[in-house]
């Protein structure tokens, strides 16, 4: 009986086993959504179970193409841009290409224009696209400018009235009564074909160096060595004096004179000889001292010898004389009065145009 009941209790015991382990399987199990733990009570430890983590797969950022670069060596009209992209190289070529021009006249003068003044107009996009598109390195693009001929032309105008120069001729003077002649200065002009073209020039091949103006010299006619000689008439002490005329003058001969009697005195000033005659008729001048004479052709008997030099004076010239008396006084209607073979001499000394100074000494 003993054995049966212990039989029956372990009968039971394992039926109530199976009966928890049906219950257990069919409860639901804590986990990591919400943060419990399960375990028996039969007497055993607890056990807590490990969390699980979710790892997202990493992102990758895409990296950017590197700019496109000109070319090493590759120029737009002689602006290096080689190694550079198309922004870089257009700010680089337009600052260059705005680089106002120097003009440089006559002793140094400097004039500045822009590109804007002369109306430049660079084509930039046009050279940049090429130098983009080039392989070679090295490769030189043009750079083609559309210039303002016509602002070109105004503003050389402009340059010849600055820089123009007229020449400033030699002229005699008396100081001390002695003639000398002033120094003569050259002049210059500006050459407007070949300024403009020079112009043009720069702005097409975008030098910036300062451009020296093509100007001219300009000679006077009249230099201190070509007014060649002139004389002195000394009318207060009857002496006539030949110089040959420079920066310094140098006296050639002195001759005694004739001159103009107070009734009809030799004039005062500065003249020239306008005319020489050879073997001269004498012709009455009108005058009233002369009212009732006559013509007298060339000969022994003629008051004016054998040579006249007319003066721009009217009716005065410098002549021979017969009457050799008169020679050192003042005797005569206004001429200057001279020995045959003196004024002979002096004729061929003299040419038309030579200067006469009548002074009162």
């Amino acid at each position: 009986m003993n054995r049966g009941v212990t039989i029956a209790a372990l009968s039971a015991c394992a039926a109530a086993g199976v009966i928890v382990a049906v219950l257990l399987a069919a409860a639901p199990r804590a986990g990591a959504d919400d943060g419990t733990t399960t375990g028996t009570t039969t007497g055993a430890t607890t056990a807590a179970t490990v969390p699980t983590t979710t790892t997202s797969p990493p992102t990758t950022t895409p990296v950017p193409a590197p700019p496109k670069l000109i070319a090493a060596g590759v120029t737009i009209g002689r602006t290096l841009v080689g190694g550079l992209t198309v922004r870089e190289a257009r700010d680089l070529v337009k600052a260059r290409f705005s680089r106002p021009l120097t003009l440089v006249g006559g002793t140094g003068a400097r004039v500045v224009v822009t590109t804007r003044d002369l109306g430049a107009t660079p084509h930039f996009e046009e050279a940049l696209q090429l130098a983009a598109r080039v392989k070679r390195p090295g490769f030189a693009v043009p750079l083609k400018v559309d210039v303002s001929r016509p602002k070109v032309d105004r503003l050389v105008a402009s340059l010849g009235t600055r820089f123009d120069r007229a020449p400033v001729e030699a002229t005699l003077k008396l100081r001390k009564l002695t003639p000398f002649a002033t120094k003569e200065v050259p002049g210059r002009r500006l050459k407007p074909l070949v300024a403009a073209g020079d112009i043009v020039v720069a702005l097409k091949t975008q030098k910036r160096d300062p451009l020296q103006l093509p100007l001219e010299t300009i000679a006077p006619e009249v230099t201190a060595g070509t007014i060649g000689r002139a004389i002195v008439i000394r009318r207060g002490s009857n002496q006539l004096y030949l110089y040959r005329v420079g920066h310094t003058s140098k006296l050639v001969r002195q001759f005694d004179v004739a001159t103009g009697r107070s009734q009809y005195p030799t004039p005062l000033g500065k003249f020239e000889i306008v005319n020489k005659q050879l073997n001269p008729w004498w012709n009455p001048p009108a005058s009233d001292w002369a009212k009732d004479a006559k013509p007298i052709p060339p000969g022994p008997g003629n008051p004016l010898g054998t040579r006249w030099m007319g003066l721009s004076s009217p009716n005065v010239g410098i002549h021979g004389t017969p009457d050799a008396a008169s020679i050192g006084y003042s005797a005569s209607h206004g001429c200057i009065r001279m020995l045959i073979p003196q004024v002979e001499w002096l004729f061929t000394q003299v040419d038309v145009g030579t200067p006469v100074f009548i002074v009162a000494a």
